[in-house]
């Protein structure tokens, strides 16, 4: 009888696992596929770099509004769609300078990061990005905070 009853459970079980949403394959995947690939990353990104080129409180910063001259938006939307499709796994090769390189000079504050990162969650809610990808995204950004983040 318990026999019985083992070989009942782990035939559910079984059945149980080979019916699993495809929720557990899809996050097997790398993130730059769950992103949309390099389409999905550059809708993003031009939306992202489209925000904050017309950010009023990221343009009161003169260090980061003359930054515009010398990487204009086109530049710009291409270096960081370079960056996120290599970061996230994607086949891309970012050949761009290192985070704190290309930062040191802008003197960009903590609460300029804020507001950038504000920035970035609209573009991704905008295009629906899912919160496991946002986050998993948004620990990767993180990451280059100290890099970018140079003034209280």
């Amino acid at each position: 009888m318990q026999f019985a009853k083992l070989i009942s459970i782990a035939a559910a079980l079984i059945f149980s696992a080979a019916s699993l949403p495809t929720h557990a394959a899809e996050a097997a995947k790398p993130l730059y596929e769950r992103l949309g690939g390099l389409k999905g990353i550059t809708l993003v990104v031009d939306d992202f770099i489209n925000r904050l080129v017309v950010n009023k409180t990221l343009n009161k910063n003169p260090a980061i509004n003359a930054g515009r001259v010398s990487s204009p938006p086109p530049y710009l939307k291409f270096q960081v769609a370079q960056m996120v499709c290599q970061v996230t796994g994607g086949p891309c090769k970012y050949t761009g300078k290192n985070m704190k390189e290309t930062h040191v000079h802008l003197n960009i504050s903590e609460k300029e990061w804020g507001v950038m990162a504000g920035e970035f969650k609209k573009s991704l809610d905008k295009f629906k990005v899912p919160a496991a990808e946002q986050k998993e995204l948004f620990d990767v950004v993180v990451g280059t905070k100290t890099d970018i983040v140079t003034k209280p």
